[in-house]
């Protein structure tokens, strides 16, 4: 059997990011997980996370980072999660806080000390932008950096995906720093999609947390549903950052440029994919996300929910 890649998890929890969590747990070795703002106040995500290891029996080192921006102020997403940011499910109360309040020191530490590393942040891009800036060693030390964020479009605004909006400044120095990137933007994350179907199927796991994750996405799918009336279900958008460490097979993708635009007044937070095919154009930076098995992906999901049940 081949070895799992190891991966360290930056993240918001989030709906999304808590059934990554999941997945990340069974198909990777998850070396350790860091929290930043986002999704909500960095207080927030810290439990949540906290909260999500326990309901999966992990008991990887938790350390919460950044409470805003580089350069913005706080934003948030508290309208699409709720106010605790995993709103919808009787969680438990977490077993105790985070480890340390200093995700940039374990994040620099744990790139130094493992081997193939993959950082896998699905939130703002804070945390892994303030380790690159202290220690720009650990860019060639890491296998690569697979992110959720940006895409050809947007959610918070028509242009910018709320990842890369929160904190485009931190955003444009991880697309910059020059290492293998992956990018699971909303073009390919809003094909794999908690429908209805797909939520009561997570309700008929046996044991507790298939339900209580059914509960989470019967929350955040009507949620979704207000912003994005098009879409048949809540995507499941941090998922796509994992699987394509774990499970890159699942993917079609192209290695493209992408810049992020940090000052635009209609653009600030947009990532910018260079289309153009011709030469003379700026190198490749990043590999772009297009398409995903969303079946295998979703069993995979369900998967990972019974393993942990």
């Amino acid at each position: 059997m081949p070895e799992k890649p190891r991966i360290l998890v930056d993240c918001d929890p989030g709906h999304d990011d808590a059934v990554a969590l999941v997945v990340a747990a069974r198909f990777a070795d998850l070396v350790g997980v860091t929290t930043v703002a986002g999704n909500a106040p960095l207080t927030h995500t810290t439990r949540n996370a906290r909260i999500v290891l326990d309901l999966i029996g992990s008991d990887v080192p938790l350390h919460s980072g950044a409470q805003r921006p580089l350069v913005a102020p706080a934003r948030h997403a508290q309208n699409v999660h709720g106010e605790s940011g995993l709103d919808g499910a009787d969680l438990p109360e977490p077993s105790r806080p985070a480890d340390s309040a200093d995700a940039v020191g374990f994040i620099i530490d744990t790139c130094r000390a493992t081997e193939g590393l993959w950082l896998v942040p699905v939130g703002p891009l804070t945390n892994i932008a303030l380790a690159l800036r202290s220690a720009p060693d650990i860019a060639g030390r890491i296998a690569g950096i697979s992110l959720m964020g940006g895409g050809t479009f947007g959610n918070r605004t028509s242009a910018a995906e709320f990842n890369i909006w929160a904190d485009p400044d931190a955003a444009a120095i991880v697309y910059g720093y020059g290492g293998p990137l992956v990018m699971s933007g909303l073009d390919v994350c809003h094909q794999l999609q908690a429908t209805r179907e797909r939520t009561e199927a997570m309700r008929g796991i046996p044991g507790t947390l298939g339900p209580l994750f059914a509960d989470l996405f019967a929350y955040f799918l009507p949620t979704i549903e207000k912003f994005a009336p098009a879409l048949r279900g809540a995507p499941m958008f941090d998922v796509c950052a994992v699987l394509s460490v774990t499970h890159p097979e699942l993917f079609t993708g192209d290695d493209k440029h992408v810049v992020v635009e940090t000052r635009g007044e209609h653009t600030v937070g947009m990532t910018h994919i260079d289309m153009r095919q011709r030469l003379g154009l700026p190198d490749p930076n990043c590999r772009v996300q297009w398409t995903i098995d969303d079946d295998a992906a979703f069993a995979l999901i369900m998967d990972a929910l019974t393993f942990f049940s």
